[in-house]
């Protein structure tokens, strides 16, 4: 029963007024499909709601902030209430947020993982049943990054990440055999807002966001990955990359191969890992 086509199906996107939220409320409602935006900044999600109805879509817009699981709840309801059946949940919401070890703190690692992982875990628990009610099958994608199967940095972000990816492959496994697929995306540098995630910066989690050292090391790496993020890839693109990974079930959606070397150097360190030990009998 898992979705083959979008036509006629109803999309739930988090993160949808910008960046590849976006991409891929656009990707999904160009193939027939019924979005609902969500997302925490109004203005933005207004304007995109404008622009996309030019083209003559099916799409509608909430506001809420994916940290708070009673909004994300209230989103749920009201997607129900304009649309009836849910088909696909689109976990995409995120920040760029905390540092490495050394610039810990704990409103960063609150902020990063509230949005990025806790949100994705909340999405699944409340539009996971609404799914599997109408018995028409449906699909869960939720927004990973490269960085969460290859980390280089103790970051809040990149273990949020890491997080989103692990439950994404285990319950690909367990809602299989309720007509639901799981996606987790894995995008490189895309062409979004990350690097001003703390636009968005609820009070709450106030200290989160630090100013970046001017000089040194970081500076430079921040400066370096901002450089990227603005030549990155067409989030248009990586949307259409989602509804083709969702069309055909795909467990993971890459946008490019930059990083796939770095990712099979890292799956050879765990098979070296392993290496260490061959022969030996280990005691019961």
């Amino acid at each position: 029963m898992r979705v083959k086509e979008l036509a006629g199906k109803t999309a739930f996107v988090t993160g949808a007024a910008s960046g590849i939220g976006l991409g891929i409320a656009t990707a999904f409602a160009q193939a027939g499909a019924k979005v609902m935006l969500c997302d925490i900044e109004e203005a933005a999600l207004f304007a995109a709601l404008e622009q996309l109805r030019l083209t003559n879509v099916d799409v509608d817009g909430v506001k809420a902030d994916v940290s708070l699981k009673a909004e994300l709840a209230a989103a749920a309801e009201a997607t129900t209430a304009r649309y009836g059946k849910i088909h696909i949940l689109v976990n995409n919401a995120g920040v760029g947020g905390g540092g490495p070890y050394g610039t810990w703190t704990d409103a960063a690692w609150n902020w990063t993982l509230g949005v990025n992982l806790m949100a994705t875990i909340w999405g699944i628990e409340i539009f996971g049943p609404l799914i599997e009610q109408h018995g028409e099958g449906g699909h869960i994608v939720s927004t990973a990054s490269i960085a969460g199967v290859i980390s280089g940095a103790s970051t809040a972000y990149n273990v949020s990440k890491y997080g989103v990816v692990a439950l994404s492959e285990g319950l690909r496994q367990e809602l299989a055999p309720r007509g639901i697929g799981v996606s987790v995306l894995c995008p490189g540098y895309i062409r979004t807002q990350i690097m001003n995630s703390s636009r968005n910066l609820p009070k709450r989690f106030e200290g989160a966001v630090r100013a970046p050292p001017s000089s040194g090391p970081i500076a430079e790496r921040i400066n370096q990955i901002r450089e990227r993020v603005t030549q990155g890839v067409d989030p248009l693109y990586v949307g259409e990359l989602v509804r083709e990974g969702v069309e055909n079930d795909w467990p993971y959606i890459f946008t490019d191969l930059e990083f796939e070397p770095i990712v099979e150097a890292r799956f050879a360190g765990i098979k070296q890992g392993f290496d260490h030990i061959r022969g030996r009998t280990p005691k019961r």
